[in-house]
């Protein structure tokens, strides 16, 4: 598949000890907009979607919907990362169905990712189907340079451990893994696929993700790959609930990161 990226710098200001029910402020790590706008119905199709997923996501931290016939039929899909609270998937999937619409224009075919959850409609009934075609990556600006191969050898034990995690069944497609790098460094690893995929397609996309680090995140101290289907992630500080000991940071400060938003 062919890829293109476009890099950029983003400066935002996170603050990211404060749960966002408590008012930290709600940004999209990144999203993906593609085909005509809607009008008239299509965009009320758009709209009951997206009420929908909120009602339902909130409640079980994912959901499916559809909403209108022939060509303003739209199927949409919301899941929250699964180790944040109801209340925290809750206020995400508010604030990402509110700026969905307008962000893609009401087009046909729109997704947006945060780091407690994903949103997306489209005009195809998507449910049960990989998609690693758009997505969005983000890279640590600090590298590990002491031992580059080693670092990378150590990710790579972690990730697999949290790609088995989430692709076993019962596993509600999350898997989560740490391990000791040194003395003074402990890698944090994160892998989840949506609710929809059976656990042989989980395991393709994370796979297919993870494939990808080579190519966009070698040895760099903190890197992450948020496809359709599912995200793959690995920091060198507490990232996923619970947070573990004082240096945690639940969501991602973006003046650290380089974006890389892929398309298909």
């Amino acid at each position: 598949m062919a890829f293109c990226r476009a890099c950029s710098g983003l400066l935002l200001l996170a603050m990211a000890m404060l749960p966002l029910a408590m008012g930290m402020a709600m940004d999209p790590i990144g999203s993906y907009c593609a085909g005509t706008s809607y009008k008239g119905s299509g965009k009320a199709s758009i709209n009951s979607v997206l009420t929908d997923l909120v009602v339902k996501g909130s409640t079980g931290g994912f959901a499916t919907s559809s909403a209108g016939k022939d060509k303003n039929l739209v199927y949409g899909l919301a899941q929250c990362r699964g180790d944040v609270s109801a209340s925290d998937c809750s206020a995400c999937l508010a604030d990402a169905a509110n700026k969905l619409p307008a962000t893609c224009s009401y087009q046909s075919d729109a997704r947006i990712w945060y780091d407690y959850c994903f949103v997306r409609y489209g005009n195809t009934d998507f449910a049960g189907q990989t998609d690693t075609g758009a997505g969005v990556i983000l890279v640590n600006l600090q590298a590990e340079d002491n031992d580059p191969k080693s670092f990378e050898e150590a990710v790579g034990k972690v990730m697999g451990k949290a790609a088995a995690q989430a692709s076993a069944a019962g596993s509600a497609g999350l898997g989560r893994a740490k391990e000791q790098y040194t003395p003074f460094v402990t890698i944090y690893g994160l892998a989840q696929c949506t609710r929809d995929l059976a656990p042989l397609a989980c395991a393709q996309c994370v796979s297919t993700a993870l494939s990808r680090f080579g190519e966009f995140c070698g040895a760099q101290q903190g890197c992450q790959i948020n496809y359709s289907t599912c995200r793959v992630r690995y920091e060198i500080y507490p990232f996923y609930f619970p947070l573990d000991g004082t240096g945690g940071q639940a969501t991602t400060d973006m003046t650290k990161y380089t974006k890389i938003v892929v398309h298909p």
